[in-house]
């Protein structure tokens, strides 16, 4: 049984067997524990901003970090202690172990964070960038055109409307959906959304034509994504599988996108991320990162650092590689014919689809208890079907679309 034929079907759910039932809620807890991404999130980022400029864009202070409130040591033990090889099924025990090994490098990357051997940890974790994707990113860099100016005419106030109106919508579908919103002024993005917690920048300013594709993107694809999850027998789709990132960010931007307004200059931002990522990898610090993106690829001094910043937290963060990776990955998914809703179901993998069929097949999962509100817009089968036939260096709009 398909995920697609599942769509009706929901007597077929069970629970997980007791072992592989204890194991998916002990990992599931040690990863709300470990926020890595809080824990690699550079702190007072104006001030390091304004201090690079002050130098003549050319000396950065060293970045420094919150503490995760989690003793990595007992994380690591707790890890090595569960008895994945009890799990009754040779198909959760594959998934668990999998997730297990996931978790136990990100404790390695928290506890590595600042020294020589993060990148490696990183490069273990997400992966690097190989020559193709490294090819596009600068294909991209040199074709795609800078979009209209828009001015930056939306603040905290107007963001958080559309948030609250986002949240509204779903709550009168599911009255049990929920996302704190945490305000602040040093979380080093715009928005983001960070175990199931979205934050947003206390000074934030972007033009409105790109509040509803930025809403959709952490609302309507990392929040909802954790909402289906949450309504699975296997909490792992809450949480997210191993190796999850890719598509959740390529899911993201294809939501900027099917929202209207994915712009040329966002699609730069993703390619210049990548050859940031790459130099990174070969040793490069901020200062020559944002030297190459502003000077070379021509984008604002504002990017640039925020980018290079990203590149080098923690020491070299090869995380950022993915949203350009992932999305390349899903339009071909798309390409191929393949179904949108199914994706949708939780946090996984491209590749864990078919293992998501099976965990079907045998009732531990269920589809999708809530599509992003991007679905009920009646422009939605016809944009879909223009991702279909889209290649990457054309994936962008060049004006906003109502």
């Amino acid at each position: 049984m398909s995920l697609s034929a599942a769509r009706h079907i929901g007597s077929d759910v069970c629970g997980l067997p007791p072992v592989a039932a204890g194991i998916d809620g002990e990992l599931a807890e040690l990863d709300r524990q470990l926020d890595w991404l809080l824990a690699l999130s550079p702190v007072d980022n104006d001030g390091l901003w304004e201090s690079f400029r002050s130098s003549g864009y050319t000396r950065v202070e060293p970045l420094r970090y919150i503490d995760l409130e989690i003793d990595l040591d007992d994380a690591r033990q707790r890890l090595l202690d569960l008895p994945i090889d009890r799990i009754e099924s040779p198909l959760l025990e594959g998934l668990l172990s999998e997730k297990q090994r996931e978790l136990e490098r990100q404790v390695e990357l928290v506890r590595l964070r600042g020294t020589d051997g993060f990148v490696t940890a990183s490069l273990d974790l997400f992966g690097g960038v190989d020559a193709t994707l490294l090819e596009l990113a600068c294909d991209i860099l040199r074709e795609v055109p800078h979009g209209r100016a828009l001015v930056a005419d939306a603040g905290i106030d107007e963001v958080l409307e559309a948030v609250e109106a986002e949240l509204d919508w779903y709550r009168q579908r599911a009255p049990d959906f929920h996302a704190d919103i945490v305000v602040d002024t040093d979380i080093g993005s715009m928005m983001m959304v960070s175990h199931g917690t979205f934050y947003v920048d206390g000074d934030i300013r972007l033009p409105h034509a790109r509040i509803q594709p930025l809403v959709q993107h952490e609302i309507g694809t990392h929040v909802v994504t954790r909402y289906n999850g949450s309504k699975q027998p296997l909490r792992q789709l809450e949480v997210g599988l191993a190796h999850y990132d890719a598509l959740q960010e390529g899911l993201g931007v294809l939501a900027e996108y099917l929202a209207g307004y994915l712009s040329g200059d966002r699609l730069r931002v993703l390619a210049a991320r990548v050859v940031a990522v790459d130099m990174a990898i070969h040793g490069d610090g901020i200062a020559q990162i944002f030297a190459c993106l502003h000077e070379t690829h021509g984008l604002p001094t504002d990017d640039a650092f925020d980018i290079a910043v990203r590149a080098l937290r923690g020491g070299g963060l090869t995380k950022d590689a993915v949203y350009l990776s992932g999305l390349c990955d899903l339009i071909a998914h798309l390409h191929a014919g393949n179904p949108l809703v199914p994706l949708l179901m939780g946090k996984f993998a491209l590749s864990h689809r078919v293992v998501l069929d099976q965990l079907v097949e045998h009732g531990w999962a269920v589809p999708p208890a809530l599509l992003p509100r991007y679905f009920d817009h009646p422009e939605f089968e016809a944009r879909l079907a223009h991702c279909r036939e889209t290649g990457i260096i054309d994936f962008y709009h060049l004006e906003p679309r109502s």
